[in-house]
């Protein structure tokens, strides 16, 4: 019988887990952490053991296979050794591929791949497809398949997670775009980054599609030296694309694997650039999979996005207040940034991943009218933002800055949390950073009259 070991058991881990016990492996789940109660309780019932709180290196060193969290460091100590005893490493989406004979649409990038894998999975669903949706996003592939397989599956890829691929293959592959993000993962190189990404395309065939950003400088450089097979379809908001699609005035039109379609803007539900982008890829890759262009703007119709993405939460006094936690570097609040002609007080701050905020200055010189900073350490934030911004305060709390975006705000303005940082130093993750703003927004009371600027 061969030997499984699991690194984290977190979504990802308890589903690999369980369709490796089905499978007939003998598993063991290693978790540094705490498992949930819930997760512990599966595990029990499944009489899969495990352990919390550290990794034996003597059940995990004597396993024939091991599948590694995403989040675990391909240079730490213990991947480090398994690698030298040759021991294979994969991620859960690589092992669950191997137990499915669906189609797969995958989706990457450093922005807008959350959204982009959402749409694409909602056009196809209501257009009667057989669709799963599983990755960087809802329930593990490896546990739904233990439900059952699907004609297509949809998945959201981080690079991490790419990092783990053998033989994962999709028909469709999606790349938003590429900009710095996780480089700390990367050796602060870019190239390795880049890397990781085009990786997505590496086990595509000659008759399988890319759709790919035709506007995105680091896209473009990475194809230069590096070579795909699949066909190539380029989405672009400025000029026609014999093979991809680009903004016409009023519509998105779109041409791929002999198919075309053409999407009217008033269609979408959901607004920006960045959005119109989204809204490419995953009409172009909808379209490839079989979806036509009138379900598809039926489709779009009744899109709602995700939380936490550009996520209107009330109107107060005149006010709109917007959740971009999940706007997590730099290049995600530019888009989201820019998608308003409003005035805005704008929230930002977290753990630095090497930012480049010069990039942001357009944006913040012509619309960002107060800057509330969020972190533990908000000096580099300060600085770059010091002679833009008129008003700058910081603090360490959600409500306290919610607060001040009341009290700065006048009817007509947008309080956008957009912090272009990661979470961790005052947050569990993005979404708790999410939560705690849509919280203190919904706590919020009308000024009374006396109190209106």
């Amino acid at each position: 019988m061969k030997q499984l070991a699991i690194l984290g058991a977190g979504e990802s881990g308890l589903g690999a887990a369980m369709l490796a016990k089905q499978k007939g492996y003998a598993v063991f789940v290693s978790d540094v952490g705490q498992i949930s109660p819930a997760r512990k309780i599966e595990l029990e019932r499944l009489e899969i053991p495990f352990e919390e709180g550290k990794h034996s290196e003597q059940h995990i060193l004597n396993a024939d296979l091991i599948i590694k969290s995403p989040g675990i460091s391909p240079k730490s100590e213990l991947v480090a050794k398994a690698m030298l005893a040759g021991i294979s490493i994969i991620d859960e989406l690589e092992f669950a591929f191997g137990y499915s004979n669906g189609k797969v649409i995958a989706i990457t990038g450093t922005n807008g791949k959350t959204t982009t894998t959402l749409l694409t999975y909602h056009l196809m669903k209501e257009a009667g497809l057989d669709v799963g949706l599983a990755g960087n996003v809802g329930k593990s592939w490896a546990g739904q398949l233990l439900e059952g397989d699907h004609e297509w599956w949809v998945i959201e890829c981080s690079s991490f997670q790419i990092d783990g691929f053998e033989s994962f293959r999709p028909h469709i592959a999606v790349l938003t775009n590429i900009t710095p993000d996780h480089l700390d993962r990367y050796d602060y190189q870019i190239d390795k980054y880049i890397d990781s990404k085009v990786a997505v395309f590496k086990n595509m065939r000659a008759t399988d599609q890319a759709i790919l950003y035709a506007e995105d400088v680091l896209t473009l450089e990475a194809l230069k030296n590096r070579t795909i097979l699949p066909i190539q379809n380029w989405i672009s908001l400025e000029t026609a694309q014999p093979k991809g699609g680009h903004f016409h005035g009023a519509s998105l039109r779109i041409n791929i694997a002999d198919k075309s379609a053409s999407i009217p803007l008033a269609a979408l539900p959901i607004k920006g650039k960045h959005n119109m982008l989204n809204a490419f890829f995953a009409g172009s890759a909808a379209l490839a999979a079989g979806v036509d262009g009138q379900a598809m703007i039926a489709g779009f119709q009744t899109f709602k996005n995700a939380p936490h993405r550009m996520e209107f939460i009330r109107e107060v006094d005149g006010v709109q207040y917007v959740n971009d936690s999940k706007g997590t570097n730099v290049e995600a609040t530019v888009y989201a940034l820019g998608s308003y002609e409003n005035p805005l007080i704008w929230i930002a701050g977290g753990v630095d991943k090497g930012n480049d905020y010069s990039i942001l200055l357009p944006c913040v010189n012509e619309k960002v009218k107060s800057l509330i900073c969020l972190g533990k350490d908000n000096e580099k934030l300060k600085t770059a933002f010091v002679t833009a911004v008129p008003n700058i305060r910081e603090t360490q709390d959600m409500a306290q800055a919610v607060k001040w975006g009341q009290e700065l705000g006048q009817s007509g303005d947008v309080v956008l949390l957009s912090p272009a940082c990661a979470s961790f130093d005052l947050f569990k993750n993005y979404e708790d950073r999410g939560e705690q703003f849509r919280q203190a927004v919904e706590n919020l009371n009308p000024k009374s009259p006396n109190e209106s600027v």
